[in-house]
């Protein structure tokens, strides 16, 4: 008779098995931030019988175009621009505070909590970056252009309701952003540098 090989039971174990338990313990009970890139919300989907953004045209003077070159050199309206004069600039544009003829034309709109507002409504920041553009460089512009949209909304909600916009009340932003919409087109990279 043959010798019986011995097998190992259910309490047997390997290192190949206190290996995996280990694994296992370490993905549970560790935490990883996985949080990163830009919080944004999509907008709905189009209707079928909704005309495409393709087909709306957009007067001159109410678009900004913001183009990050492939050496991170910022443009802003065809000037070159510092980021750190970005938000400035964007928040001039969006609000056009003297109804200035190069900046986007204002509407009347009767916004609740405000009456009968002259606002912007028909700007667009179309933001444009080189296939070439670091990442970082393209963050740091979109926190420029989100910086800009928080501060005009800050600074009206301030003046109206004696707070901040995020301590407003859901009717409360939403008249805020009827005033300040924000608008930011963005376009697939190109290769306008050649890198």
């Amino acid at each position: 008779m043959g010798k019986k090989r011995k097998t190992p039971g259910i309490n047997g174990s390997s290192s190949a098995d206190i290996a995996f338990m280990l694994l296992i313990f370490f993905l549970i009970t560790t935490s990883m931030d996985t949080d990163q890139g830009l919080a944004r919300r999509l907008p709905p989907p189009v209707p079928k019988d909704q005309k495409n953004d393709t087909d709306v045209d957009i007067n001159k003077r109410n678009l900004l175009v913001v183009l990050v070159s492939s050496t991170n050199q910022v443009l802003c309206g065809n000037e070159v621009t510092d980021v750190k004069q970005l938000k400035d600039k964007v928040k001039e544009f969006i609000d056009n505070p003297y109804n200035d003829a190069n900046k986007p034309e204002k509407v009347e709109v009767d916004v609740p909590f405000f009456g009968k507002t002259m606002v912007t409504k028909n700007h667009v920041i179309s933001l444009q970056n080189d296939r070439g553009t670091s990442y970082q460089a393209y963050i740091d512009v979109q926190n420029e252009l989100a910086a800009a949209y928080n501060e005009l909304r800050d600074d009206i909600s301030k003046k109206k309701f004696g707070k901040a916009f995020m301590d407003l009340n859901e009717d409360e932003q939403k008249a805020v952003q009827m005033i300040y919409p924000q608008k930011i087109s963005e376009a697939e990279p190109k290769n306008y540098g050649g890198k």
